[in-house]
């Protein structure tokens, strides 16, 4: 990881609306998330892990690529 592991974890808050609007479309994975958004990969696995146990995305059963679980928004958060 290029950044200190805390300024990524501090940065969550602050991309979890980034994030939310690129699920906004269908389930993404993690590499694809990445690519689309401009963003480290390392960087977006620790903000997707945060914003999955908060409950704010979840995995989505059978929609995974390249052995990457997809990821989609949760609906009402």
């Amino acid at each position: 990881m290029s950044r200190d592991v805390r300024e990524v974890v501090r940065d969550e808050p602050l991309m979890r609306s980034r994030l939310l609007a690129l699920l906004h479309d269908g389930p993404l994975t993690v590499p694809e998330l990445a690519k689309v958004g401009g963003f480290p990969e390392d960087e977006v696995m620790v903000w997707m892990m945060g914003l999955r146990k908060y409950g704010y995305v979840a995995e989505v059963p059978g929609a995974n690529s390249d052995g990457y679980f997809a990821y989609g928004a949760v609906e009402g958060r």
